[in-house]
């Protein structure tokens, strides 16, 4: 035994020594053969293995698996809460905790009872005092959707940050905004509209032929064009499209901010708007447009009055519809709404399938107001290419295949192509039409009138041919569309299921069957029925069993008298 093996051995570690006998190139066996083995070594060794995890001891392999595998989930959820909080950054915001998720949206701390006024500052001189009001939301950071319940699936609303209702008014513009180069906008008006090509609209939005078409995507300063309504001098009259005159004339009122939606072919249940304030109440006008069955129904069910309030929708009923269609008759108020409230300065559409639960002061400031916009609207929750979306309506049956491939193929040959990155600042080719928010000024006028005569010559699947129109007007003019989240849209409405769907839910609940109730009155069968006896002495017929199910057969031994061999039968 070498000296430098004695100066290790005293050391009295046993596992020192098998470390340094394995760095110096010798076996290990050939160091402790001749030697006993210490008792100090064997003390430390059962000292050890007292101190060694049990895991590692006594749990198999599997259960040791599990192990980390749970210790892992559990620190990637500690990771990804800790980061949703970091990101959140309330203390930078100046947000209670008990407001973060009120309505899933961000809102200042003076909306939460007891919170008190508003933070604002005051400059003031011998002359006159100007108040600047302090945005809460201006140090906001778009975090991810707050965590929902696992089970649902699609998509979900996001956190938005709105002002206070007093703060979003003042925020109002007090002027119009200026509409680049447009600023006169008419329309066409004739008592006999002629069909000169195929498939060429109809005879309310007067038949525009493709020479006009493309003249109405030449942006003048003065400019007329073709946006329904053809007959007569007064959009709603003697027009097809018919309103009465007592409600014409409250649409032809001034109304700042209005609201409004439609439910044709009573097609939707009205949704009652949540969470409005007072003022929105006392100075909103909520415009409900329905046709006559939907008139007979309501009336049925004893919900419209000799006041046409629905709650807080005023029901404007419409006459001599203009198209058998139901859905393409809603695109006439949705598109055309600047025609049915002409001195209307601020509108917020949306479908008679929604429920609005935020007030539409703060919906405007949010949309509006605050990004210097004139016209929003949400882009599809998955799909950004108008060729994706057409090949969706026809997987889903929701028009004509033959009517869709002609209009995208009519895009194609216009220049439409596929969306891409490239497209930027651009981030979505594709709508989700259920909400429009816009100003009416001449240009987003006259968007609204070419995206209807889009609607009114092809399909009535409005998302087909929105980004033509909203490009081809871009491309004249230094203006754009402001399409924000759709899981900004679903913070502040929330959206139902179409009348038809709900009925065929109640009817197939009514036809379940249902559990007998034991408690109510006793069990046709108290106790289950008894068994067959099982006759060992017949044979059982049709019972095979195959694969891992064939029971092996009994075998017999039996002893061959002559040879006395001993074989199984």
């Amino acid at each position: 035994m070498t000296g430098g093996s004695l100066g290790l051995r005293q050391s009295g570690s046993c596992g020192s020594l098998q470390l340094q006998a394995q760095n110096g190139g010798f076996q290990l066996q050939n160091l402790y053969l001749p030697r006993r083995t210490s008792k100090t070594c064997l003390a430390g060794y059962r000292e050890k293995e007292k101190f060694l995890p049990a895991t590692f001891r006594y749990l198999s392999r599997k259960k040791v698996a599990i192990l980390i595998l749970s210790v892992l989930t559990v620190l990637a959820f500690l990771t990804g809460f800790f980061t949703i909080n970091k990101e959140d950054d309330f203390e930078s915001f100046g947000l209670p905790f008990d407001a973060r998720y009120l309505k899933n949206s961000y809102v200042a701390p003076w909306l939460l009872p007891g919170k008190g006024a508003f933070t604002y500052n005051t400059m003031s001189d011998s002359s006159s005092s100007v108040t600047v009001f302090t945005n809460p939301c201006k140090d906001f950071a778009f975090p991810p959707p707050p965590p929902g319940d696992t089970r649902r699936i699609g998509p979900r609303p996001c956190p938005v940050c709105y002002v206070p209702v007093e703060q979003a008014i003042a925020h109002m513009p007090k002027f119009t905004s200026p509409s680049p180069v447009l600023h006169h906008l008419t329309y066409f008006s004739e008592e006999n509209s002629l069909k000169t090509q195929p498939n060429g609209g109809s005879e309310f939005g007067g038949y525009p032929s493709l020479k006009q078409r493309n003249e109405s995507f030449e942006i003048k300063e003065s400019m007329t064009v073709h946006c329904g309504f053809v007959k007569g001098c007064r959009p709603g009259y003697k027009t097809a499209f018919d309103i009465d005159v007592a409600d014409l004339e409250l649409l032809e009122q001034f109304h700042e901010v209005i609201v409004a939606s439609a439910i044709f072919g009573n097609y939707d249940v009205i949704q009652q708007p949540s969470n409005i304030g007072e003022i929105a109440k006392r100075n909103v006008p909520f415009f409900m447009f329905i046709d006559e069955e939907t008139e007979t129904y309501l009336k049925n069910v004893s919900t419209l009055g000799s006041d046409k309030m629905v709650g807080l929708w005023r029901v404007i009923v419409v006459h001599n519809v203009p198209y058998t269609d139901s859905r393409r008759n809603g695109k006439v108020p949705k598109l055309l709404l600047h025609r049915l409230l002409p001195k209307t300065r601020y509108s917020v559409w949306i479908d008679g399938k929604l429920q609005l639960v935020v007030d539409p002061y703060q919906v405007l400031e949010r949309f509006l107001w605050r990004h210097n916009a004139t016209y929003a609207i949400s882009r599809h929750y998955r799909r950004f290419d108008v060729f994706e979306e057409a090949e969706a309506n026809k997987a889903g049956m929701k028009y004509d295949n033959t009517s869709i491939d002609r209009q995208i193929e009519f895009y194609k040959q216009e220049g439409l192509t596929p969306y891409t990155t490239a497209k930027l600042p651009i981030t979505s080719d594709v709508p989700e039409g259920c909400v429009i928010i816009r100003e009416h000024i001449p240009i987003t006028n006259l968007l609204s009138c070419m995206w209807f005569n889009e609607v009114d010559r092809f399909t009535s699947r409005d998302q087909l041919s929105f980004s033509t129109v909203r490009d081809k007007v871009a491309a004249k003019v230094n203006w754009s569309v402001n399409m924000f989240l759709d899981c900004e849209r679903r913070n502040f409405v929330i959206q139902a299921y179409h009348r038809d769907l709900l009925e065929q839910r109640a009817h197939l609940a009514l036809l379940r069957p249902r559990a007998p109730q034991t408690h109510l009155r006793p069990h046709p069968h108290p106790h289950p029925p008894p068994t067959m006896p099982h006759n060992k002495g017949l044979p059982r017929i049709g019972v095979v069993r195959r694969g891992k199910d064939k029971r092996p057969s009994i075998r017999r031994r039996r002893r061959n008298p002559r040879t006395r061999e001993i074989f199984f039968d």
